[in-house]
């Protein structure tokens, strides 16, 4: 089997099956959402048409619910397993990719009104500010949680192993939107010059 087939939304599946087990489609989002989405963008679709791709490279194996509505569940196979373990065995090598919407706006926004890039530093201090409390309060958890059950596992792994990175990324992104917005109310206070 060649990895050259495999993307990071393949190694992704294959590292929620190795931690979770057994798991639809839907479970795989579900997790996603509750840790990784916190970290790494991608269209959620990829985990409803990634699984079937992986049990045709047989990396992983599906089976139906004999019952209910016969959701499908993946399970990750030995050659599954083989091939997340190489690729966690070769270090990224690539830069971190930071695509951020507000960023992108604040690199124009002298092209906008001082009240425009005031309401936009706003909303981004707004933004960040609500993540931190989200990833504080998952850092208390984090500390009162009595261990990993069944499909918590991965939950359980952010909290200790990834979750540090996004309070510290979170922290300074509402220390840098607050310096933005009081440059912005300070801009928006000062007398401006007569024509």
């Amino acid at each position: 089997m060649s990895n050259e087939r495999l993307t990071h939304t393949s190694y992704l599946v294959l590292g929620l099956l190795a931690r979770e087990g057994p798991s639809t489609p839907y479970d795989l989002e579900q997790h996603v959402r509750a840790t990784l989405g916190n970290f790494w963008s991608f269209p959620h679709t990829l985990l409803y048409s990634e699984p079937p791709r992986l049990a045709a490279l047989g990396l992983v194996t599906e089976s139906r619910e004999t019952e209910g509505r016969r959701r499908r569940v993946f399970t990750i196979t030995p050659a599954g397993q083989s091939a997340l373990e190489a690729w966690l065995d070769r270090p990224s090598t690539a830069s971190t990719e930071l695509r951020d919407l507000g960023l992108l706006q604040l690199f124009f926004a002298d092209l906008a009104s001082d009240e425009a890039r005031l309401r936009l530093a706003e909303q981004q201090l707004a933004i960040h500010s609500a993540k931190l409390g989200s990833y504080r309060e998952d850092e208390r958890l984090e500390r009162t949680s009595g261990g990993p059950r069944r499909g918590q596992r991965t939950v359980e792994h952010w909290r200790g192993e990834t979750l540090p990175m996004g309070v510290l990324y979170e922290d300074a992104a509402v220390e840098f939107w607050s310096s933005v917005v009081a440059k912005a109310k300070a801009r928006a206070a000062a007398p401006r010059p007569r024509r």
